[in-house]
Order: C-alpha cells, then sequence, then structure tokens
C-alpha cells in the first residue's frame, strides 16, 4: 500500500540475511547485504520481523536442501506477510522446485542474484499495486551463460574478513554440483583483487581469509596465477595476516608453499581437501591427485614450516567404497602429519556421475565411517595443540565476549582463550600456550598478564 508521501520521506522497508554452507557464502550474503541499503532497505535482526528474508543456499549435501525449507517456514512463522527471497547453489539447481513452496515469493539463480536490489524492488511494487499472484517466481539462466566475477567480501567482523577471489570450479568432480550451481572457473584481475583488499584494510580488519570454490585456480582467463596473487597481496598496507582457506593438493605447488614459508602476513595454515585415502575412489570421484602426490604436499609444507597447521577434507560412503577401501583412508590419514579433519557424509546429488553408479554405501555404514573419522580428528587436533603447549605464538584476538573471556586464533590456527580486556580487541599480540581447557582451547598468557600475575 502506497504511503502517499514523497520518496525521500517513505520509512525504509526491512530486511534480514541468513546463510547456509560455506564462507563463499557468507562472503556473498554481505555484498548482496550492502546491494540492499544503498537501495534504501534497512538491515535488521530476523528476529527483529523484517519485511524481507533473504535465505542464502548451500546444495553440497542433502541436508542443506531440507534446511531451505525449514528456514522458510522460520520466517513465515516470525513474520507470516514477510518478503521471502531465496538465492544461492541450491536456487540455481532447482529454482521451480523452490518456488513452490509456500511463502517463497522470489528465487534467483546465480546469474540474477548479484541484482537482488532491483528485483526485490519490482516484486514488492507489484505487490503494492495489488498483484500479490501466488507462487513464488523464479528467475534464472542456464549456468553456461554464467560468465562474470563478480567480487564479495563480509563487512560484519572488523578483526576478519573473507574475500572471494574465485568462483566457479572446472574439475566436474563425480560427487558434486557445484560446477552446475555456480558455473566455470573465473576470477578478477591481480590489480583489482589487491585494490579491493587496500578497501578492506581501510576499514580497519586485520586478517583476511581468501576464499572461493577452487582458490587456488585463480587467474584463469587473465593469464594470472594463484601465486602472483598471493605475491602482490603480501604488499597491501594495514592488512597484518593473510589465511588461505582452502586449496587443492594438486595447485598447492613448491611455489606456493615456499611464498608461505617464507612470508611475514601469510599464515602457516593450509586446508587441502583430500575427500579419500584410496587411489581407486580418487580415480572414481575424478580428482586430479593422488595419495603419493597429497602425502608430499603435506611432507613439503612441514619440512618448510614445522609448526604449520594442515586441515583436510574426507567424504565417507561414496559409491563403491569398500570396508578396505575405508580402512585405508583411516589408515592414510593417520600416516601424514595432518592436524584437524572436515569429514562429510555423502549424499546423493542429482545430475552428477556418481549418483547414477550402482554400488551405493548404505547410510547407515556412511555415518558410522563418518564418526570413525571424527573420532580421528579430534585425536589429531588434541596432539597438535599439546605440541604447542609451552611455546609462544602470535594470537589475534576477537570482540566477543563469553563468560568474562575472549577468543583468537594463532596464525597457525591454534584457538586461544584468555580473561577479556577490551585492548587486546582486533590485536595481534604474542601469547604464551600453557594448557587445554575443558573446551579443548588453550589458554594464552599475554606478557602484560603474566607481569600482572
Amino acid at each position: 500500500m502506497s504511503t502517499g508521501a514523497p520518496d525521500h520521506m517513505r520509512p525504509s522497508k526491512t530486511v534480514a540475511f541468513h546463510t547456509l554452507g560455506c564462507k563463499l557464502n557468507f562472503s556473498e550474503t554481505s555484498t548482496l547485504a550492502r546491494s540492499l541499503e544503498e537501495a534504501g532497505y534497512a538491515k535488521v535482526r530476523q528476529e527483529d520481523r523484517p519485511d524481507v528474508f533473504v535465505l542464502n543456499t548451500c546444495s553440497v549435501t542433502e541436508n542443506a536442501d531440507k534446511e531451505c525449507r525449514r528456514h522458510v517456514r522460520r520466517f513465515q512463522s516470525i513474520n507470516p506477510d514477510a518478503f521471502i527471497a531465496v538465492v544461492g547453489c541450491y536456487a540455481q539447481l532447482k529454482p521451480e522446485e523452490i518456488a513452490g513452496i509456500p511463502g517463497v515469493d522470489l528465487v534467483l539463480g546465480a546469474n540474477e542474484k548479484f541484482d537482488l536490489a532491483s528485483h526485490v524492488d519490482r516484486k514488492l511494487a507489484s505487490a503494492e499495486a495489488g498483484d500479490h499472484g501466488g507462487k513464488g517466481e523464479a528467475v534464472h539462466s542456464p549456468i553456461k551463460d554464467l560468465k562474470h566475477f563478480v567480487p564479495s567480501y563480509n563487512a560484519n567482523d572488523r578483526t576478519r574478513t573473507f574475500l572471494k577471489v574465485q568462483d566457479g570450479c572446472d574439475y566436474f568432480c563425480s560427487f558434486c554440483t557445484i560446477p552446475l550451481a555456480r558455473g566455470r572457473s573465473r576470477s578478477a584481475t591481480v590489480a583489482e583483487t589487491v585494490a579491493l583488499a587496500g578497501t578492506i584494510a581501510a576499514s580497519g580488519v586485520k586478517e583476511i581469509v581468501l576464499t572461493g570454490v577452487n582458490t587456488g585456480d585463480f587467474g584463469r582467463g587473465h593469464e594470472q596465477t594463484f601465486l602472483q596473487l598471493i605475491e602482490a597481496l603480501d604488499e597491501v598496507e594495514g592488512i597484518e595476516r593473510f589465511r588461505i582457506s582452502s586449496i587443492e593438493p594438486n595447485l598447492c605447488h613448491d611455489g606456493v608453499i615456499d611464498f608461505v614459508a617464507t612470508s611475514a602476513r601469510f599464515a602457516p595454515h593450509f586446508h587441502m581437501p583430500l575427500q579419500s585415502g584410496s587411489d581407486a575412489i580418487l580415480q572414481r570421484m575424478r580428482r586430479r591427485y593422488d595419495t603419493a602426490l597429497y602425502a608430499e604436499r603435506v611432507a613439503r609444507i612441514k619440512e618448510r614450516m614445522p609448526h604449520a597447521c594442515v586441515g583436510v577434507d574426507v567424504i565417507t560412503g561414496t559409491p563403491g567404497e569398500t570396508e578396505d577401501e575405508f580402512l585405508k583412508t583411516h589408515e592414510f590419514l593417520r600416516s601424514i602429519a595432518v592436524d584437524y579433519l572436515h569429514v562429510f557424509t555423502y549424499s546423493e546429488r542429482a545430475n552428477t556421475t556418481a549418483v547414477r553408479m550402482d554400488d551405493s554405501v548404505p547410510m547407515e555404514t556412511r555415518r558410522e565411517r563418518t564418526k570413525q573419522l571424527r573420532i580421528l580428528s579430534n585425536k589429531l587436533q588434541r596432539a597438535f595443540y599439546q605440541d604447542h603447549l609451552g611455546s609462544a605464538r602470535s594470537v589475534l584476538f576477537e570482540a566477543e565476549e563469553n563468560d568474562g573471556r575472549m577468543l583468537g586464533f594463532t596464525d597457525n590456527y591454534l584457538r586461544v582463550t584468555m580473561p577479556y580486556d577490551a585492548a587486546f580487541v582486533n590485536r595481534i599480540v604474542p601469547v604464551e600456550l600453557t594448557r587445554m581447557d575443558g573446551d579443548g582451547h588453550i589458554i594464552g598468557l599475554t606478557p602484560e598478564v603474566q607481569l600482572a600475575n
């Protein structure tokens, strides 16, 4: 309904966001939020009964799809009259299906989501004119038409920012829908990315986490490389720490490892997807490396940076994973110097090669294998933490206070806790790592605290 007031006197509509999935999604949600704020929408919390809800979806697992429906129902319970828009990977893969969910007003595909503000304005204006429609509208185009790269970063944390430097993937692994949801690999240029990092630095952020679908594939189409990018970012004034969120082992070559080893700003922390410790399964997955290459990469990292943290992605229960193949994965992970695992249970994804394989693993077996690897991860991480007790590392402390304590990360990804002191927020300070608490964090002492004691 029109207020009859001039545009500049009309109260702005409110919007709230919810993000499912990866760091890449979080960086894009922040970019979408800024675009709506620039269009006159006021960003609020979900519990404030906003006029518009935006759900940024994931489609890596079956549960992520179900989460979409659950959150739409939750939005309706908060404000039954709210306008609900859905974007993200699931929105590209299943736009018409999502548009049919009761309460959904708008679904935007990968090529359309960054025009969110104009699409929401158009739909709301249509509703105010009396067109309330029925089923939600799905606006999408074939993923092959997606050519442009939209840089994104999150800006709601003064301490750490996730900067999207790459999008899409050309690998087409047998289990993965990401190329279908995000398109081919693409990025901005080194100069454009460095300029954006400079903008982030001016906001006071101390750490930038480089993120992407296949981050190490940066520069495709520009005849530039990921190594050239990190060399250039290392010169950005104001950023004290860069972190690589994830990099494929075949792209984590000696040049990248050696540069991080000598850099004063890039953190000695590598997260490399493995997915399986069985070469037979890796071949079925269409991965571009084998276990020998993976072990070589880990050994090189630890040789150059003994205190470096190495994290691993693993999938349990992919088609063809027998008990013997799973045990090879378990044994392989114990044989190399990795420090924590992100374990995912395989779920069938439409339009992937793996879903057509006929040697499916029972879900109960998949979940049991996931449980075993998560137990292993806890042991690996605890051993990594224990190895650092009694040493000193630099910690970037966060603003949040929890029961009188504050948390932060070392450069090599150890989680440290100490009594809250506002003077340490968003500062990198030397900390002595003393012992572990019941939550698995390291209790730290700064020189100031030691003197006080």
